[in-house]
């Protein structure tokens, strides 16, 4: 409940984003946020705030490269993080998560340089993007068209075109999947999306978020701005997505508790038979169905989260358990939704 949030963040840093984050949204209201979802209203308001307050800084930032004691990336706090923020609507977590993705190969990477990089525009306010998707072959690694050719100043030179890319509008580093012209090893690489060699194509979505069509054309690529090459950039990439895309169970459970409060409220309000409609025996049953669902789905979500940050060499425990968040828990969330949908129809 916003008006009684309870954080399990142990430090005063952590609570105090999630308190802020919650007003922020309780401030712009539900009404306000409904106009802009419908009107597709890029959301700069919010990403303002994001910039004002450290909030990617502070949450996306390695210790290491972190310019306060409290920058760290926590898989507990960031799952906290990723409820209210779609809790409150999906555009606002979108930004959120596919900055997660574009960061996953930069912080997997042995490129110090680009490492620094990322944290000085983490504080700067930017986001990120992860140019993974390609219009023909979706997420198909191994069909990637994307084609990085060495020159012979020693620099390189990309050609090719992603798609379904969120924040391919405002992100100066899009962690860039693709394969080298002469060898065809695999490659990682950011490209920037102010550079004249960039063409952002256009939004392919019809909504708040801009999920992006991006082409490189001679893009200029210098061999210190090469994240990873080989085998590497392969094992970046899959892990990335091992990691980043966990959160899609997350933005499931924000959203169904969010609906169940409205739910519950609409149905509490009307009254048939002399009786409020949340008296009913089957309507009962219907809540206590999504509820038990949606605390399942936070449940087995925390235990993903644990065998996270529990992951090393010996304990791979998370490359089971984080696909079945993905897919099984915003599976059950679609059935939490359709079982509130009975209810307030």
């Amino acid at each position: 409940n916003p008006n009684r949030h309870e954080s399990l963040c142990p430090d005063e840093r952590s609570r105090e984003i999630m308190r802020k984050t919650i007003a922020f949204f309780e401030n712009k209201g539900l009404k306000k946020v409904k106009e802009d979802d419908h009107a597709r209203a890029w959301y700069a308001d919010f990403l303002e705030f994001v910039k004002q307050e450290r909030l990617f800084a502070t949450l996306l930032t390695p210790a290491r490269y972190g310019e306060s004691a409290d920058c760290r990336w926590d898989t507990w706090r960031n799952c906290e993080f990723n409820e209210i923020l779609a809790f409150y609507g999906l555009a606002y977590w979108y930004t959120w998560q596919v900055s997660i993705l574009g960061l996953g190969p930069i912080w997997m990477s042995k490129n110090e340089e680009m490492k620094r990089k990322a944290a000085q525009l983490l504080q700067e306010g930017n986001v990120f993007a992860f140019g993974l998707s390609e219009r023909t072959h979706g997420a198909d690694i191994y069909s990637t068209e994307m084609s990085l050719a060495p020159q012979p100043d020693g620099s390189y030179r990309a050609n090719g075109e992603k798609y379904y890319i969120g924040n391919a509008n405002l992100a100066p580093m899009v962690s860039t999947f693709g394969k080298m012209a002469d060898t065809g090893e695999y490659v990682f690489f950011p490209a920037d999306y102010r550079q004249k060699n960039y063409e952002l194509i256009r939004n392919v979505c019809a909504s708040q978020s801009y999920v992006g069509q991006y082409a490189l054309h001679d893009y200029p690529v210098s061999a210190a701005e090469i994240l990873h090459r080989g085998q590497e950039a392969w094992d970046a990439c899959l892990n990335t997505v091992n990691v980043g895309k966990f959160n899609l169970g997350w933005a499931s459970i924000g959203i169904c508790t969010h609906a169940l409060y409205e739910a519950i409220r609409h149905a509490a309000n009307r009254r048939l038979y002399n009786m409020a409609v949340t008296d009913f025996p089957h309507v009962k049953q219907m809540f206590t169905d999504a509820y038990a669902r949606l605390v399942a789905m936070k449940l087995f979500s925390l235990r993903a989260a644990d065998y996270m940050r529990a992951a090393s060499p010996d304990d791979r425990r998370y490359l089971l358990y984080n696909p079945i968040v993905k897919m099984k828990v915003t599976t059950q969330g679609e059935e939490v939704i359709n079982l509130l949908w009975d209810v307030i129809a």
